[in-house]
C-alpha cells in the first residue's frame, strides 16, 4: 500500500490551536462540536461512537461514525482553517457556520488529534498535533495529511508516524479497518483519536471515567463548585442538571428532533423528543415584530426531575441553551417550578461556541416574551387542579406525572414510533424495531414517520387540537371559558378500570391454561394405565398355560377398566371443549388452546391405534374378543 503525504501551510502561529479552543469553557460543547460534524446533511451518519482507549499506554479519546467519509479535498478543509462551504441537502441545514468546529473542540479536549477516514473513492490519514508543532519548531500550523495514491515520500510519513501513537503503517490500516467493522453496508466513515487530554491541577483528566463505566462525566468536584444555594440549600445538588456533569444525559437532549444514534462506552443513547416526553403539554406561539410568522412553544412538566426545569432553546435543531430559567422562575418561590419550554429558536444567532446567543435586542425581546407565556401557562394548570380537586394540599410540581405520549426510534430506519397509552416506555427493549409496534399502521420501517398533526393526546387517548388560535396557549385562551378537557380524576379512574380489567383478563387466562394443563396431564396418565393394561390383556391371551375362568375373569375385568377409561376419555373431550367455547373470544388465549385441543386430539388418535393393535393381536391368536 502506497501512501503521499502534503502539508497544508497554514499562516496561523500554532499557538492559535490553543487560542482558538478557549472558546470552549465547557468540555461537553467541545465533544458537541465533533458530533455535529457527523450529524450535518454532506455526511449522513446514521451511528456515532464515544469512548475512551488506550494506545501505546496513551489514554486517548476515540469519535466515530459510519457516514459519508472523507476524501483528501474534504479533509484539508476540515484540518485547515477558514473553510465553511456546507449547504443544505434535501431541505436538511447544516449545523456548523464557520467551518471551525472540528479544530476548537477537538484542541479543547487534548492537545494532539489524529483523522482516520474512508470514503468510497479514498481512505486519508490527518493529524493536527500541538506536540508535533512544537518539536518541529514550526511558526505556522502544519498539517500533514495521508492519501492512499500512487506515489509516497518516505520522509514525510514517517513524521506523521513519529508524532503519533502509531509507529507503523500497519497500525495505522488497523484504525481505518475498524471504521469498516462498524459501518457493515457502505464501509466508510471517520474515526478520530485524541490523546494528550486535557488535565486538571491535580494531574487527573478533566473526565471522570470510573464512576460509570457506560459514561463520561465531568468530576463532581468541578460542578459542585458551581451549584446555587440561594434558594433552596437543603436541595442544592438538583440545580445542577444532570446534562451539565454526563455526557449520556447531555446527548440525549443534544437534538430537538433526533435521528441519529449516540452510543457512549458502548452503551446506545436513549434519545429523547423533549417536546413530547412531557406532562400537560400545551402549545403557546410567538410573534415578534420581526418575523412574518408565529414561533411555536411547547410548554409541560418534566416528569422526571421537578428541579430541572427552564426554557430548552434549539437553533437548528441544535440545543444551544438547556434549562434557562425565565420569568416567574427566577424569583424566590415556587412559580414555574418543574416547567419546561421548548423552542426553535432560528431567528436567533448563536454565538460561537454554540452554547448561547448573542445578546442582541431580539434576544432580549425573546427571553421576555418567554417569561410572560410560562407565568400564564402556570397560572393556567394551576388553576385547573384547584378548580379539578379544591381540597388538595399538594403543589402541582410535586404529583406524579407520566408523558403524555411515549415514543421510541426503530433502530433500523431510525424512524420515530408513537406507543399507544398504556405502555412503560422504560421497560421496552435496548433494542426496538417497527415490526415490534404495537400499531398495525407503523409495524414496518416502510411507513413514514407519523407527522406532527398538531394534536395533543391525554393519558386516556382523548386528543384535541392546537392549531387553531383557541387552543394556541393561554395567551390566546379565554380564561372565563368552559373547559372542554376531562378532569385528572376521571382520567386516572379511566386508566385504572383499564388496567384492572387487563389484570382480571389475565387471571383468567392463566387459569385456563392451569386447567387445561391439568386435564392434558390425566389424558397421558390415563393413556399409560391402557397400555399396561393392553400389554397385560395380550400375555394372558398368548399364554397356553392360562385356565379358561382366568381368561373370564380377565376378559370382565379389562372390560370394565376399559369401560371407565373410555368414559373418562369423553369427559375429558368434553371438558375440553367447554374451555375451548370459553375462551374463544380471546385471540391470544385462543392461539394456546387450539395448541393444547391439538395434542389432545393427537393423544386420542394413539388410544384408538392402541386399541386397533390389541384387536389385532386377539385375533391372531385366534381368542374371542372380549368386547
Amino acid at each position: 500500500m502506497v501512501y503521499f503525504l502534503i502539508f497544508s501551510d497554514l499562516q496561523l502561529c500554532p499557538k492559535f490551536l490553543h487560542t482558538n479552543s478557549t472558546s470552549h469553557t465547557w468540555p461537553f460543547s467541545a465533544i458537541a462540536e465533533l458530533i455535529d460534524n457527523a450529524y450535518d446533511p454532506d455526511v449522513s451518519a446514521k451511528q456515532f461512537w464515544i469512548d475512551k482507549t488506550v494506545v501505546k499506554e496513551i489514554e486517548c479519546l476515540t469519535f466515530m461514525d459510519n457516514g459519508n467519509g472523507l476524501d483528501h479535498e474534504t479533509m484539508h478543509k476540515m484540518l485547515s482553517f477558514g473553510y465553511s462551504d456546507k449547504t443544505a441537502l434535501k431541505g436538511v441545514k447544516p449545523i456548523g457556520m464557520y467551518g471551525n468546529g472540528f479544530k476548537s473542540g477537538s484542541m479543547r479536549l487534548g492537545k494532539d488529534a489524529i483523522v482516520f477516514s474512508k470514503s468510497k473513492s479514498v481512505s486519508c490519514v490527518g493529524m493536527l498535533s500541538q506536540t508535533y508543532l512544537e518539536k518541529i519548531g514550526a511558526n505556522q500550523i502544519s498539517v500533514p495529511i495521508v492519501s492512499h495514491l500512487n506515489h509516497t515520500l518516505d520522509t514525510s510519513l514517517q513524521d506523521i508516524l513519529c508524532y503519533s501513537p502509531f509507529k507503523t503503517q500497519e497500525e495505522l490500516l488497523v484504525e481505518i479497518d475498524a471504521i469498516s467493522a462498524h459501518s457493515p453496508i457502505g464501509k466508510t466513515g471517520t474515526r478520530i483519536i485524541i490523546w494528550n487530554l486535557r488535565r486538571t491541577s491535580t494531574g487527573t483528566t478533566e473526565f471522570d471515567l470510573e464512576k460509570d463505566r457506560y459514561d463520561i462525566r465531568i468530576p463532581s468536584d468541578v460542578y459542585e463548585s458551581m451549584k446555587d444555594t440561594s434558594q433552596q440549600p437543603d436541595n442544592v445538588t438538583s440545580y445542577i442538571p444532570e446534562s451539565f456533569y454526563s455526557l449520556r444525559a447531555y446527548c440525549s437532549i443534544l437534538y430537538l428532533k433526533p435521528i441519529m444514534q449516540i452510543i457512549i462506552r458502548g452503551q446506545k443513547v436513549k434519545s429523547q423528543l423533549i417536546a413530547k416526553s412531557l406532562a400537560f403539554v400545551r402549545k403557546d406561539h410567538y410573534k415578534p415584530t420581526f418575523l412574518t410568522k408565529r414561533i411555536p412553544i411547547t410548554f409541560g412538566y418534566n416528569t422526571k426531575s421537578k428541579d430541572q426545569y427552564g426554557i430548552m432553546m434549539y437553533h437548528k435543531n441544535r440545543l444551544i441553551k438547556a434549562y434557562e430559567r425565565v420569568g416567574c422562575q427566577l424569583k424566590a418561590n415556587n412559580k414555574g417550578v418543574g416547567v419546561i419550554g421548548v423552542i426553535e429558536c432560528y431567528f436567533l444567532e448563536p454565538t460561537h461556541n454554540k452554547q448561547s446567543f448573542n445578546e442582541t435586542d431580539k434576544y432580549r425581546k425573546t427571553m421576555t416574551n418567554l417569561g410572560t407565556k410560562l407565568e400564564e401557562y402556570w397560572n393556567e394548570i394551576c388553576y385547573r387542579r384547584k378548580r379539578e380537586d379544591p381540597t388538595s394540599t399538594i403543589p402541582v410540581e410535586d404529583t406524579k406525572k407520566q408523558p403524555d405520549q411515549n415514543w421510541v426510534q426503530c433502530d433500523d430506519c431510525l424512524r420515530w414510533r408513537k406507543l399507544p397509552d398504556g405502555i412503560d416506555s422504560s421497560k421496552l427493549p435496548d433494542k426496538w424495531f417497527c415490526r415490534m409496534n404495537p400499531d398495525p399502521q407503523f409495524r414496518s420501517c416502510q411507513a413514514e414517520q407519523e407527522p406532527n398533526q398538531g394534536k395533543q393526546t391525554l393519558q386516556n387517548g382523548v386528543t384535541h387540537h392546537l392549531d387553531s388560535e383557541e387552543d394556541a396557549g393561554p395567551s390566546c385562551s379565554k380564561r372565563d371559558a368552559p373547559l372542554p378537557y376531562p378532569s385528572v380524576t376521571e382520567v386516572q379512574e379511566q386508566q385504572d378500570q383499564l388496567i384492572d380489567l387487563m389484570q382480571a383478563t389475565a387471571q383468567e387466562r392463566d387459569s385456563f391454561k392451569e386447567q387445561v394443563h391439568t386435564l392434558t396431564c390425566q389424558l397421558q396418565d390415563m393413556q399409560r394405565q391402557l397400555q399396561e393394561l393392553s400389554k397385560i390383556n395380550v400375555k394372558k391371551e398368548c399364554s397356553h398355560q392360562a385356565s379358561q375362568t382366568e381368561k373370564t375373569e380377565g376378559g370382565e375385568d379389562y372390560k370394565s377398566l376399559f369401560e371407565k377409561a373410555k368414559q373418562k376419555v369423553d369427559e375429558l373431550i368434553k371438558d375440553k371443549e367447554a374451555l375451548l367455547a370459553a375462551t374463544e373470544p380471546s385471540t391470544a388465549q385462543g392461539d394456546d388452546m387450539d395448541e393444547i385441543a391439538l395434542q389432545v386430539d393427537s393423544l386420542i388418535r394413539k388410544l384408538d391405534e392402541r386399541n386397533k393393535e390389541r384387536d389385532e393381536l386377539r385375533s391372531q391368536v385366534s381368542v374371542p374378543a372380549v368386547f
